[in-house]
Parts: structure tokens; sequence; C-alpha cells
């Protein structure tokens, strides 16, 4: 599954990049898709939320993102940096008090605010004073029209001009003898079709736990809410604290009992466990088993040495493989987790304590006994409990395995 979208530079008057316009695509068509602006705005939102990050399609500029009204009602820009959205208000909107109290309200929050497709009215003169930017389809809007708009904010020179739909060396030459402080139109560039892998629902969900849960202070009523949302996550709770793994006596009737009888251990171990396997469904199943045998095998590594939390270790073996899962670069991925920063620095950099049994649980791996021995004795390790440990997390793995088949 992937999420769409489309990107178009937007230069200034020496034609240098200073942002992009963002626009939603449901496929590899580089088309509009047949959808209201509401569900194109909320599913651009949705994906720079979980499936991207902004600067994943944008670097270190601001994207230029369109808002129908009922998307600022619900705050939907609030979401993102004001540092990397510039809010664009569509052309559909009748200026009123409401958008004028939203409006206000994002200018005061710091957030950049641009009319689109602007046409001239003498009502939006109201909104001036919170306005940065002015599109204006430069195809569709004379010379004549222009010099009105330019008269009717004069007296607010924050107000840049941006020069829509620019197609030719001739319009752009005019634009600028027009004032114009930016452009936009394929004289510079056609919108460049991007795509990333995206998140199921369920997988937003876990998304969202995974946060939860990686707070100081679970708020158990909260991520019960979380689990009542999704019926398929709530099942597979309910399916894997009554698996044998646990061995209990009474059967777990209720998603907070389910939740109170795992514990926070188990239930962080779970999640990171079906996140893994909900977004891996499209790899061999031995990558699994292999991130289920890493993430075993760094918890029991944690209990030998007792310098990290069995939690940590644990989250960073389930995580190690998580560029192979979703095809992209490790670092790309950390950018979209809610992880601990050790967590990330042993992934990305290699670096820490998290890094160093990462390095043995490779040496296991590849079967080199003396780079293992090597590692396990700069780590201060008993070197009679870590295989131990390594044939604990094999068979671990191969239950979980067995335990997540009988969920689906």
């Amino acid at each position: 599954m992937f999420f769409y979208a489309a990107r178009q530079p937007i230069l200034d008057r020496n034609k240098e990049l200073i942002g992009y316009e963002l626009l939603f695509r449901d496929g590899i068509d580089n088309a509009f898709p047949n959808i209201d602006g509401d569900e194109a705005t909320s599913k651009m939102i949705e994906g720079s939320q979980f499936a991207f990050g902004l600067e994943d399609f944008i670097g270190d500029k601001p994207g230029f993102i369109n808002f129908t009204l009922d998307t600022l009602i619900k705050k939907y820009p609030s979401m993102l940096p004001k540092e990397q959205v510039v809010v664009e208000i569509l052309e559909t909107i009748q200026p009123g008090k409401r958008l004028l109290a939203e409006c206000q309200d994002l200018k005061e929050q710091g957030y950049t605010l641009a009319l689109d497709d602007y046409e001239h009215r003498s009502v939006w003169r109201h909104f001036y004073p919170h306005i940065d930017i002015i599109k204006i389809d430069f195809r569709r809007t004379n010379y004549q029209q222009i010099e009105e708009i330019k008269q009717a904010i004069a007296a607010f020179p924050h107000i840049k001009l941006l020069a829509e739909k620019v197609e030719t060396n001739a319009e752009f030459q005019q634009a600028l003898e027009q004032g114009f402080s930016y452009f936009q139109g394929y004289f510079f560039s056609r919108p460049e079709m991007m795509q990333t892998r995206a998140l199921s629902p369920s997988q937003l969900a876990l998304a969202e736990l995974l946060y939860e849960t990686s707070k100081a202070d679970m708020d158990l009523t909260q991520i019960t809410a979380v689990f009542k949302r999704d019926l398929t996550l709530s099942y597979k709770l309910l399916r894997y604290s009554n698996s044998a793994i646990f061995k209990r006596r009474a059967e777990i009737e209720t998603i907070k009992h389910a939740l109170v009888v795992l514990g926070q251990a188990e239930l962080k171990k779970f999640l990171s466990l079906l996140f893994t396997a909900q977004i891996s469904t499209d790899k061999p199943a031995e990558l699994m088993r292999l991130a289920m045998t890493r993430a075993n095998f760094a918890e029991g590594l944690a209990a030998i040495g007792q310098n990290v939390t069995l939690e940590k270790a644990f989250l960073t073996g389930m995580m190690s493989l998580m560029d192979a899962i979703l095809d992209e670069p490790i670092e790309s991925v950390m950018e979209k987790l809610p992880l601990a920063n050790d967590i990330k620095e042993a992934l990305i950099n290699k670096t820490g304590i998290l890094a160093d049994y990462l390095k043995l649980i490779q040496c296991y791996e590849n079967a080199d006994w003396q780079k293992a021995n090597e590692t396990i004795a700069l780590l201060k390790l008993d070197v009679t409990k870590v295989p131990d440990a390594y044939h604990q997390a094999v068979q671990w793995a191969n239950e979980q395995m067995k335990a997540l088949g009988e969920m689906t």
C-alpha cells in the first residue's frame, strides 16, 4: 500500500526555490482524483502524519497545502509544524466571520497563510492583515484585474503576490514587470509524482499505540479507546492474551482486562511485534521471524547485562529490520516512529549499548563465533548465558509466529 502525492516547485524572482505546492494523488496517474476537497486535505494530512515526513517530500522548504473551511475548523493545520506548511485557503471558501476567525487564530500561532486562486472582492480586505501570500491564476486574470488587486493591497506591504500557471517565458517576464514575488507553473516544472509506503488503518492505530505506550505515564483509558476503534486490532489483542504462550487459567473477556493482565512490558512487546507483522505482510515470513528472534535475543542480553531496560532492548531488536521490511532507509523510517533517541542512535548511527547488542546478534546470525566472543567480552557478559538466550529467542520467535498465524 502506497501514499501518492505530487509536488510543484514555487520560485522567487531569481528562480530560487522557496517551497512546493503539495497535491494529493490516489495512484500513479499524475492527476487530481475525483474526490472532494475535504477528503483530499484529510488524506494529505494523514499521509504526512503516518506515511511520510513532510521533509521526505519537501526537504527544508515549506509545503503549500490546500485547506477547506471544514478542515480549518477542525484545526487540521495545527497537526503540521508551522515552519513546514503554508496554509492555502481554497478559492471555493466564501469569506465570512468563521473563516476570518480561523485565519486570525492561525496567524497568532505563527502560520503562513495564502489565498488560493484569488478573485478580488472588497470583503477580502478584512483578511489582509492575516494573509501573507495571494495566489493569482496568471492565465485567467488579466492585466487590469491584477492592477486592481495590487491597488487593493497597497496598504498591506507584507502581502506577496504569487503567479500561478506561468507557462511561457513571456508570461514570466510580464509577471516580473507587474511586481509578482513568487512564481509557479509548467514554465518552471510540471508537478512531480512522489510515493511512499503508506500505513493501513490498523497500522495507523498501532503507530498511535506505540506513541501512547512510549510515554512515561501510560494512559490506560486512552489506549483502551484506540483498541476499541479498531475491531481487528481488538480481536488480535484478545486472541494473543488468551493464547497458550501465557498459560492463563481464566479467559480474558474485555479489552481493558486484556491490557491489565498483559501489563506494560508485555503490551509494548505485543504492539511492536504486531506493528512489524502488519507492515511485513508482503514480505517473506522468515523476515518477520528474524525480527522477532532479534527482539527476544536483545531482551535476553539486556537481562544478562543489566544496563538497559528489557523493553527498550526488545523494541530495538524488533525495529532493526524495518528498513528491509519497508524498502526505505532506516533514517527515513526512524523519523516516522516515536522511539527513544538511544534506539534511533543504535539503528541509525550504530552507537551505544543497544548497537553493541545488535552487533552481537548479527554475529550469531552469521555464525561468526570468534567475533561474537570478542563482543561478549567487550560487553562483559556472562559467556555461559548468551547461547541459552539465543536458543530461547529462536524458540520464542517460533511460538510467536504460530500465535500470529492463529490470529489471522
